[in-house]
C-alpha cells in the first residue's frame, strides 16, 4: 500500500478532485490510502438530489461548501473536527458494498482507544450504537475506493442544522433525531486527541510506522496537481455538478430499501418520457445515468419499461433491492 500527501489542503472541493484524479490517473498495481481534512462541507452523494438534501439557509449563513462526491450513499458534514481516509484497490471483484474488508484496521485502531467501535448499519462505523462514520465506494470496471468520514470533533449542531433529514429516514422529527444518532469519537476518549493525532495512529496501524521516511509513498507531482485543479475546475467547483439540474417532473415514486431510497422522477407527456432523474441515497457500482438514457423517450407502458430493461442487472446500480420493485417504480 503507498500513503498520498494532500499537502494539508482543506478545500473539499480540491480534496475530492484529488481522490478521483489519483485513483483514475495514478492507480498501479499497489494498494493507495488517502487522507483529507475539509473546511465546514457538506458532501453530497453521486445520486442525491443537492436542494433536498441542505438547508440553504444555514449553509448560506455558516459559509458551509456543498460539494458532490462521484460515490453513493447519503449525504455527510465535513469541518475540521473531522478526519476523511480513502482506500484505493484494483481487487474489486468481491469487495464493492463489502466496507468490512477496508474499515477494519481503523476499527482495531479505535478500540486501542477505548472506543467500543465496531462496523454495523449498511455502511457505517458505530459506537454504543451511534454513527461515528459514514462510508460510501466507487468503483469503475477495474478499480475502486472504499471512503469513510470519522467524527473525532466535529460541531454536531452544524451537522443537525445543515441537513434535512429525509422522510422515513428517521423515527422521530428532524434535528433531535439525527442529533440523537451521531457521536463524536472524542466522545469516548480517556485523553484529547485530534485529527492529525488520530491519522498518524492510524498509519501506524497499517503500516507499522508513523515514520513517514520509511512509509512507501505515492509522488504528487506539481504536474499531478495541474490536472487535479483543472478536474476542480470543470467538475468539483461548478455548480452544475454540485446541485445539478432537476427537469420538471409529474410523476414522482419513492421507496425505501436496506440498500437505499430509491427516488424517481419521472416527466411524462403524452405517455411518453419525456425527462428522468432517479435520485437516492443507494450505493451502486454503475451509474445510474445509464438507466436514465436507457428509458428516456420510451412509452409509459409496463412492456416498454420492463423489455428496455430487459437483461440489465439493477443490482449493479441499486445495490441488493428485488428486480420487481424496482420496475414497480419505474412504470405504470
Amino acid at each position: 500500500m503507498l500513503y498520498v500527501d494532500n499537502d494539508g489542503i482543506t478545500d473539499a472541493h480540491l480534496n475530492l478532485a484529488l481522490e478521483e484524479y489519483v485513483l483514475r490517473q495514478k492507480m498501479g498495481e499497489d494498494d493507495i490510502l488517502l487522507f483529507y481534512v475539509n473546511a465546514p462541507a457538506i458532501i453530497i452523494g453521486r445520486n442525491q438530489n443537492t436542494i433536498e438534501e441542505i438547508n440553504p439557509d444555514v449553509v448560506e449563513e455558516r459559509g458551509i461548501r456543498v460539494v458532490r462526491r462521484i460515490s453513493g450513499g447519503g449525504a455527510v458534514y465535513h469541518d475540521l473536527g473531522n478526519l476523511n481516509f480513502s482506500f484505493m484497490t484494483r481487487d474489486v471483484r468481491g469487495r464493492f458494498n463489502r466496507y468490512d474488508r477496508f474499515n477494519g484496521p481503523v476499527v482495531e485502531v479505535l478500540r486501542g482507544l477505548g472506543v467500543p467501535a465496531e462496523i454495523g448499519g449498511r455502511n457505517d462505523i458505530l459506537a454504543d450504537g451511534r454513527k461515528i462514520s459514514g462510508n460510501a465506494q466507487f468503483a469503475t470496471p477495474d478499480k475502486m475506493f472504499s471512503h469513510g468520514t470519522l467524527l473525532l470533533d466535529s460541531n454536531l449542531d452544524d451537522v443537525t442544522a445543515a441537513l434535512r433529514p429525509r422522510p422515513g429516514k428517521v423515527e422521530s422529527k428532524g434535528v433531535k433525531s439525527i442529533r440523537s444518532r451521531v457521536a463524536n469519537i472524542s466522545e469516548f476518549l480517556s485523553a484529547p486527541l485530534d485529527v492529525h493525532e488520530l491519522r498518524e495512529l492510524i498509519l501506524e496501524g497499517i503500516f507499522g510506522t508513523r515514520d513517514r521516511a520509511s512509509i512507501p509513498s505515492l509522488e504528487i507531482t506539481e504536474q499531478d496537481w495541474a490536472g487535479v485543479r483543472e478536474l476542480h475546475a470543470q467538475k468539483y467547483g461548478t455548480r452544475e455538478w454540485n446541485y445539478g439540474q432537476n427537469p420538471p417532473s409529474n410523476v414522482q415514486r419513492s421507496q425505501r430499501f436496506p440498500s437505499g431510497e430509491i427516488d424517481v422522477r419521472l416527466d411524462v407527456k403524452e405517455n411518453c418520457i419525456e425527462g428522468i432523474r432517479i435520485f437516492g441515497d443507494f450505493n451502486g457500482r454503475s451509474d445510474v445515468a445509464e438507466l436514465e438514457a436507457r428509458l428516456l423517450g420510451l412509452s409509459f407502458e409496463k412492456g416498454a419499461v420492463a423489455e428496455a430493461l430487459r437483461g440489465v442487472e439493477l443490482n449493479d446500480y441499486f445495490g441488493e433491492v428485488p428486480r420487481e420493485e424496482v420496475l414497480a417504480l419505474l412504470q405504470p
